[in-house]
């Protein structure tokens, strides 16, 4: 018998601020302890898994698709450390990872041949997760470091979703667990030495506010307070330097940045300040040696928001208006980070809408940097885990929309590039069989927004196609070109997957994220209307077969356009989507709120960012019309996007628009990146895409 799909009740909640009031019928699902709450998500689970019941057939064809693609048996390339090799093995049939190292004999360098599918005698397991993970519905680990001379590790791990994590320090000699357990961290854990690590903890909003130091065998009820950032937009981080020189507390904002150093051999002393912050100052420093002498390395935004890098002989604290220009800001490259090594300088930067890599030879002082270049149009290019401060050659990655990652050894001495592994995909796969391009569509203001277009390379492009357009534009973050092998179901089934670089993302520069934030908003949104509009007047796609799909900030893309632009769709999907903002950015107590005020702006305290995020908000705007088919997925234990968003978007979408199907699928143990465990991932992977296959195709297999 076909289930009625389900109608939250209606209990209203005046929100007043500004002199504008919103009534608001579904808050009460906020409340996460409420047994009524649970029943909603519950019976919206029901509903949904009748209403997708037809396509459990597509669902199974789709992970045994995933499956015959992937090798489940395989293993990293193994990292020499200080007289180890570590690496990473999967095995077919279990979920997660395991970590392992061979402790290097003979002084070699060189790991040892190591099949996947036969461990080497010589191996020393570290760390099963699989082990770890059993009787959990989730589980994942945050950090796993290894203290020299290499006799104690320290991971920590998260058995709810909620991102609060637990640190255990295992002796790997005897195996056993220390009773060194803290609980109630941010997950990362740093060594200094041998008897000391550094860790953060969270506050009741989630917010890493502390940095501890914690002393071996110590009860960690003894731990040491080093550093406590009182600013609710501020939050901390601490790392180590590759030279092992320094210890580093990061303490940042959304415009704003700070750094204080600890040496590395005095663990115990307190953190010095290399430059007070300063309003909308941000600058991070690596330290490096050039021609014997060290220096600080500075990439700081003061001459202009693509930043720029300077450089001065190490002083605590340094000056800003001393630094020597290494890097000059330029409008047209954004300057992304820098790694540092005992003879070179590793420079990440943007250009061309293209993240891209330069090097520098310091051994004999500073020189020029040469770019790392690449025969491909649309690339992504990085370093891989390089661990060694004196390497002469550097492990780094590259890989396109149509060929997979691939990780090569880049002689500094020589420029010879060896590949050392490239990702299988099995079954046959030919990259020439797809191809990737790039369109450019014009916004409502003229900016030119880039659309990266994957489709197979037989599909007649003359006539319109099924389309997927991913969209995200929020904090920066660039799309970038990258395989995928679970995309190849929907190219085989004749989709094109398109990507829209839109404004609040980072693909063209700083102030490509400026222009889509704050009070510019918008324009992330009618950026990707515009995409949209140039792939329906090209013929590429139709309305009827165009779904678009985006997660977290790119759900809050999903709500808006949905509201704006509903007759582009035909379906959207929307993953953990942030579409009720103005509530939560109302509400200073819920984690993130206060820090993602430079984001959003402050709609508590601003009347003007009140009305313009409510012009947008996509729950707030919510009406009578018809809308596209909504799939909205989200995680009880979410603590970035709470599930109560999307939960309160569904029912008002139910009771308001003339048309359209809403359907929500919560998972009841998981977090902000859904479930955990590489199968069961899988298998949440099918489910969505099964269901936007489908309503974009029309296909059932």
């Amino acid at each position: 018998m076909s289930l009625p799909h389900p109608s939250a009740k209606k209990i209203p909640a005046i929100r007043s601020f500004h002199g504008h009031e919103m009534v608001d019928d579904y808050e009460w699902l906020r409340d996460k302890d409420n047994p009524e709450t649970i029943a909603y998500l519950e019976a919206e689970n029901e509903y949904t898994s009748q209403r997708t019941e037809h396509l459990v057939p597509l669902q199974e064809k789709l992970f045994a698709e995933y499956k015959s693609r992937i090798k489940e048996t395989d293993m990293s390339v193994p990292v020499y450390y200080k007289g180890y090799f570590y690496y990473v093995r999967t095995v077919e049939g279990q979920s997660y990872p395991i970590s392992c190292r061979i402790k290097a004999e003979g002084g070699e360098t060189v790991p040892p041949v190591i099949e996947p599918t036969t461990p080497h005698p010589r191996e020393e397991i570290m760390l099963d997760v699989n082990e770890l993970a059993e009787g959990h519905d989730f589980f994942q680990i945050a950090e796993l470091a290894v203290v020299m001379p290499g006799n104690l590790i320290a991971y920590s791990t998260d058995a709810a979703g909620d991102e609060r994590f637990t640190i255990y320090v295992k002796d790997l000699t005897s195996g056993e667990l220390l009773d060194d357990v803290i609980e109630g961290t941010a997950g990362s854990v740093v060594w200094a030495g041998k008897d000391y690590f550094f860790y953060c903890r969270v506050d009741d909003m989630w917010r890493p506010n502390q940095v501890w130091r914690h002393k071996i065998g110590d009860d960690p009820a003894n731990d040491v307070l080093v550093f406590e950032e009182t600013d609710e937009r501020f939050w901390l981080g601490v790392s180590v330097d590759r030279a092992e020189q320094y210890i580093y507390i990061e303490s940042a904002s959304k415009l704003s940045s700070e750094v204080h150093v600890i040496p590395f051999a005095s663990p115990t002393d307190e953190p010095q300040c290399l430059a007070p912050r300063r309003p909308e100052v941000e600058y991070s420093v690596a330290y490096a040696e050039v021609g014997g002498d060290p220096y600080w390395l500075v990439m700081h935004n003061t001459a202009g928001p693509n930043f720029e890098i300077g450089y001065t002989p190490l002083s605590i604290p340094f000056d800003f208006d001393k630094l020597t220009q290494l890097i000059p800001h330029r409008d047209d490259v954004r300057i992304t980070g820098l790694d540092t090594f005992a003879s070179q300088i590793l420079l990440g930067y943007r250009a061309g809408a293209i993240g891209r890599m330069a090097i520098m030879d310091v051994r004999d002082g500073f020189s020029t940097f040469e770019e790392v270049t690449f025969d491909e149009e649309l690339f992504s290019a990085g370093p891989s885990t390089n661990m060694d401060w004196d390497a002469r050659s550097l492990r780094m990655s590259v890989e396109t929309f149509t060929k997979p990652h691939k990780l090569f050894l880049l002689d500094l001495d020589t420029g010879e590039r060896t590949i050392i592994k490239e990702q299988e995909v099995l079954g046959g796969y030919n990259p020439d069989d797809y191809k990737a391009t790039r369109l450019w569509a014009k916004a409502e203001d003229g900016a030119r927004i880039p659309i990266s277009l994957i489709h197979r390379a037989d599909l007649d492009m003359n006539t319109p196609h099924p389309l997927l357009l991913v969209g995200y534009g929020s904090y920066e973050v660039t799309l970038d070109p990258g395989f995928s092998a679970f995309r190849l179901s929907k190219l085989d089934r004749g989709m094109i997957v398109a990507i829209a670089h839109i404004r609040g993302g980072g693909e063209m520069g700083r102030l490509w994220y400026d222009n889509g934030k704050m009070l510019t908003k918008r324009n992330t949104f009618t950026d990707f209307i515009a995409a949209a509009d140039h792939l329906i007047h090209r013929g590429v796609t139709t309305p009827e077969m165009l779904v678009a799909s985006g997660g977290s900030a790119g759900g809050l893309l999903m709500g808006a356009v949905a509201n704006m632009a509903p007759e582009k769709f035909t379906a959207i999907e929307a993953d953990v989507p942030f579409v009720d903002p103005l509530t939560s950015m109302l509400m200073p107590e819920l984690p993130l709120t206060v820090t993602e005020w430079e984001e959003w702006g402050d709609p508590l305290h601003d009347p003007q960012v009140y009305e313009y995020m409510a012009s947008y908000a996509p729950y707030d705007n919510v009406s009578a019309q018809r809308y596209p088919n909504i799939l909205a997925t989200t995680s009880l234990n979410d603590t970035r996007v709470l599930y109560v968003e999307p939960a309160k978007w569904v029912a008002k979408l139910r009771d308001l628009a003339t048309g359209g199907e809403f359907l929500l699928k919560t998972e009841m143990a998981a977090g902000h990146g859904g479930v955990s465990g590489r199968y069961e991932s899988w298998r949440q992977t099918a489910f969505s895409d099964a269901w936007i296959i489908n309503q974009a195709t029309g296909l059932l297999e």
